[in-house]
């Protein structure tokens, strides 16, 4: 029977695995994506190959403490609870990526967890607010600094990156010799390259980050309780992992690459930035992070602040100076010339909803609580009134 449940929880375990790799590669690889950098596929595998690095060299060190702070008495973490609590992760998150919504796979995990803390009474109140504190604040410091850039900078960053994508490939290989080289394609500029590279190597550090930290959200209980080797579960946890990406992980890397705002090159660099260097700085401190969502608020703070940027215009009111929004002078009919904006021609100006998508917005911001909850409450409910946990 013991050996039954095992393979449950190993299957369950994998399902987990499988719905990380679908939440998190949007968020990691998204601006890339959305940029036209990169394909899909070639997102998905640089994703999995630096999930698998991170999970196995600090992520062994979260999978060792995960289950040791947030709840009081470890010993309620049986291999019956370990398994219900591995599948409420993996519901939550299968729901959040069946509409096509990364959910937060550190936030599907606490909840669980917290749900079986609760129904057993050992629950840290002290670390659970700490953490749900750093929610809080996290996404909200994401937006903030990424609606600056974009309000106030972006047009003056666009100008000096200058980061237009050339036509024809990034690169081409040389045959002309006897080992082929690797070079820059014909139309490609440094600064195109240059560019490229820095956004194809945030969504490295960002996928490295996702595997020290979000390994431990599927693999933890069973290793913790002794039922699987630590090795053993982050090999098959990994794989499981980029077998998500290069699946369900589609969807998220259309939401967030394409559906929720547009992302010329200068953006997603902007956007990998501000998320990279907010999920280390809590990775540092040790509070789980909320990657997904920290990323998805940068994205919409930069889209709210490029298309609420103002400038000064003459001429379109009685030769009066006005100031007005992009998204003003990109919807406006008395105008009859437009002036530019950083790099921008008059007709190329975006409107506010082709650079903030409020539904899309509203949409993802839904699903990123209601994912969570689905986790706590399940979970709750399940240890509360089920008798076969015992707890």
């Amino acid at each position: 029977m013991s050996e039954l449940l095992l393979g449950i929880g190993i299957l369950v375990s994998l399902f987990v695995a499988y719905n990380i790799g679908g939440a998190t590669i949007g968020p990691a690889f998204g601006p890339a994506v959305g940029a036209s950098v990169i394909a899909k596929t070639l997102a998905a595998g640089l994703f999995s190959v630096f999930f698998f690095v991170g999970a196995f060299t600090i992520g062994r060190r979260v999978v060792d403490t995960l289950g040791e702070e947030l709840i009081r008495n470890t010993a309620i973490f049986t291999l019956e609870a370990n398994v219900a609590v591995l599948f409420f992760i993996g519901a939550a998150l299968f729901f959040g990526n069946y509409f096509g919504v990364p959910a937060s796979t550190s936030m599907a995990a606490v909840g669980a967890i917290a749900g079986l803390g609760l129904a057993a009474g050992e629950l840290d109140w002290a670390v659970m607010g700490e953490i749900v504190t750093w929610w809080i604040v996290a996404p909200i410091i994401a937006f903030w600094v990424s609606g600056v850039i974009g309000r106030y900078y972006y047009a003056r960053l666009n100008r000096r990156i200058e980061l237009v994508q050339s036509d024809g490939p990034l690169l081409s290989i040389d045959r002309s010799s006897i080992i082929p080289r690797v070079t820059a394609g014909p139309n490609t500029t440094r600064k195109e390259f240059a560019g490229t590279m820095i956004v194809i190597l945030i969504g490295c550090i960002m996928g490295f980050s996702s595997g020290t930290s979000n390994i431990a959200n599927a693999i933890a209980p069973l290793v913790g309780s002794g039922d699987l080797e630590m090795n053993t579960g982050i090999i098959i946890g990994s794989f499981a992992v980029g077998v998500g990406a290069f699946t369900i992980g589609r969807r998220t890397l259309d939401t967030l690459g394409n559906d929720l705002t547009e992302l010329p090159l200068t953006a997603a660099i902007v956007v990998a930035s501000v998320s990279a260097t907010l999920v280390i700085l809590l990775s540092f401190i040790g509070i789980p992070a909320s990657f997904v969502i920290i990323a998805t608020m940068s994205i919409v703070g930069l889209g709210w602040g490029r298309a609420t940027r103002t400038t000064t215009v003459q001429g379109m009111r009685g030769g009066e100076e006005t100031r007005v929004s992009v998204g003003a002078l990109a919807t406006d009919e008395e105008g009859e010339e437009l002036p530019e904006i950083g790099q921008e021609e008059p007709e190329d100006i975006p409107s506010a909803s082709e650079l903030f998508n409020p539904t899309t917005t509203a949409r993802v911001i839904l699903m990123q609580n209601v994912v969570p909850i689905i986790a706590t409450v399940g979970a709750y409910l399940t240890f509360s009134f089920i008798p076969v946990f015992g707890l």
